[in-house]
């Protein structure tokens, strides 16, 4: 199992950098349940990055003065993941990051749309100290439209189709009835949201939607489509403008948690793309369809494949996390103490979003983990329910955070951070994919294709994202790859694309993760042989919490040298 931090010096300085993070960054206290006075939520004024940039050299110095091979494996693993950490401030920072924010899918809408998802109020000051911080809203929106401005006066121009993706899922939650909206949610499903104090409290939560924050996100919107629009690109990659090509360079680096060229993972797509395609052609063969391509029609077109409303898919998520949650206790020795539920997403939001996300559950256990699904059915096919199921769910998304706040022996910082390590969240969540096959959870060739078209949807992701940003490709050829080898709707595969354009990068995290945590196991089971206990294996990987790749491989490997020991 994991060892807990041993070094004084490296438990300071990482208690110090979790300050720094909770002061710079108020909207990750709130969620990891850390008590604060910060009355904002998001700091994005110029003068907010370069203050990082500063402080975050100052703590590099620290790090580097407190390296040491004799340190322990997770201390090593601590000093490690600040260093990487402290380098990301400077390096984002340096490629002017910040002047070319992600607009679409992680634009202040869904941010704040997630939020406040996440957030169940414990008493009337947390209702209190949720619409100060929703009030403050407004603000960061100006300060994200005056680094956009900044970003765009140096020649940085969106592609045109990004633009229209973020302005419409700005405006998706702004209609309706303001009891309805999701920032006033905590006032609907707070367990104290009937007394009358904080029924008064979300009285001036409804004046400040209607008044300030929904004005604020429409004028965003207009912005968007107007001044920010001026000499926007019909090109999507983002290359095309200045430190183009520095700034893709780093985000592979950053999303895959590697030193991989955009070149080395575009090879690796392919073969993956290749490997999983031979695989397919059995699982089509086995279903009586001699081509695949006809079996990928028949998935497609046929409409027993999607069900008859939002409510019958809701029903039928709730009762596949069930089924897996039989199967949890013979494949983890760790598990959770917090719960998680599955709803709905409005229809608005669906159109913009992915089949299925995870919300984790708040650090202070005021609320629990959401697997939330489509509203859209048409965007969930059945065969498609398991994957989503074992990913977003347990033992995936839902189950890893869930530990990773509960990891005591952790860090704060590193109980916190599973945002900042999308190859080994995402990885995770993809290796329980395929371990619903050792679970039995498969059982007919059409969820086996799904299955495996959810495997080659994220290894098509590789050569697309690769493609449009260090290869020249455009939006159509990438639509056209990508629906050439997926089995999604073509709105789903625009959406995909557009997601590539909007968040370069960050698609590519999640086969070559998956790919790692193969690898780990097969290195195991070679090791230990007759003594390899998968549960134990499973039970270390999750001990780490949020990692880089290597700092994973180096920690497996310390567990399985005391393994040797042991035995």
């Amino acid at each position: 199992m994991t060892q807990t931090t041993g070094d004084p010096q490296v438990a300071e300085l990482a208690e110090r950098y979790w300050r720094f993070i909770c002061d710079e960054f108020p909207v990750n206290a709130l969620l990891a349940g850390q008590a604060t006075q910060e009355a904002a939520l998001f700091r994005e004024s110029e003068a907010d990055y370069d203050r990082r940039h500063a402080k975050a050299g100052e703590l590099l110095a620290e790090v580097s003065q407190l390296t040491s091979p004799s340190l322990r494996a997770q201390d090593r693993a601590t000093l490690g993941l600040l260093r990487r950490e402290l380098e990301a401030i400077r390096s984002f920072h340096e490629t002017l990051s910040h002047y070319r924010p992600s607009l679409y899918p992680a634009g202040p809408d869904f941010m704040t749309v997630f939020l406040a998802q996440s957030i169940s109020f414990a008493d009337l000051q947390s209702a209190v100290r949720y619409v100060e911080r929703f009030a403050s809203v407004p603000a960061f929106i100006e300060d994200l439209k005056s680094n956009l401005r900044a970003g765009h006066r140096l020649g940085i121009r969106y592609p045109k189709v990004v633009l229209e993706r973020a302005a419409a899922a700005v405006r998706a939650p702004l209609g309706g009835a303001v009891e309805d909206s999701p920032w006033y949610g905590p006032f609907r499903r707070s367990p104290n949201a009937g007394t009358e104090g904080v029924r008064r409290v979300g009285e001036v939560m409804r004046r400040i939607i209607e008044r300030d924050l929904r004005p604020a996100l429409a004028a965003y919107a207009d912005f968007l489509r107007g001044e920010l629009a001026r000499g926007a690109r019909d090109t999507i990659s983002c290359t095309d403008a200045p430190q183009g090509m520095e700034f893709y360079e780093l985000q592979v680096r950053y999303f895959t948690t590697t030193d991989m060229t955009p070149e080395a993972v575009h090879q690796i797509g392919l073969e993956e793309v290749a490997r999983l395609t031979a695989e397919t052609r059995k699982v089509a063969a086995a279903a009586g369809f001699p081509e695949v391509s006809r079996y990928q029609q028949f998935l497609a077109t046929d409409p027993q494949f999607i069900v008859s409303s939002r409510e019958v898919l809701l029903e039928k998520m709730e009762s596949l996390a069930k089924r897996i949650d039989k199967h949890i206790p013979s494949f983890f020795g760790r598990i959770p103490r917090i719960t998680y539920g599955v709803e709905c997403m409005t229809e608005a939001l669906s159109a913009s979003m992915p089949p299925a996300y995870a919300q984790p559950s708040t650090g202070d256990r005021t609320a629990p983990g959401i697997l939330w699904v489509s509203g859209l059915p048409a965007r969930c096919p059945t065969y498609m329910h398991l994957p989503l199921a074992l990913h977003e769910g347990w033992p995936g998304h839902l189950m890893h955070i869930a530990l990773m706040q509960e990891g005591k022996d952790l860090p704060a910082f590193r109980r916190h951070g599973a945002v900042k390590y999308t190859a080994c969240v995402e990885g995770w969540a993809l290796y329980c994919e395929e371990l619903g096959e050792e679970m039995g959870l498969y059982r007919t060739p059409h969820q086996h294709y799904g299955r495996l078209n959810m495997e080659i949807w994220r290894a098509a992701r590789l050569v697309a994202d690769t493609g449009i940003h260090s290869q020249g490709w455009s939006r159509e050829r990438a639509v056209e790859y990508m629906a050439h080898h997926v089995t999604l709707d073509r709105g789903a595969i625009e959406a995909e694309v557009d997601r590539y354009a909007g968040m370069p990068g960050q698609a590519l995290a999640y086969q070559i993760g998956n790919r790692a945590f193969r690898a780990l196991r097969q290195r195991a089971e070679a090791a230990l042989g007759d003594r390899f206990k998968l549960r134990d294996f499973h039970d270390t990987l999750l001990a780490a919490g949020p990692v880089t790749l290597p700092i994973l491989e180096d920690l497996c490997e310390d567990w399985l040298a005391r393994q040797a020991v042991v035995h």
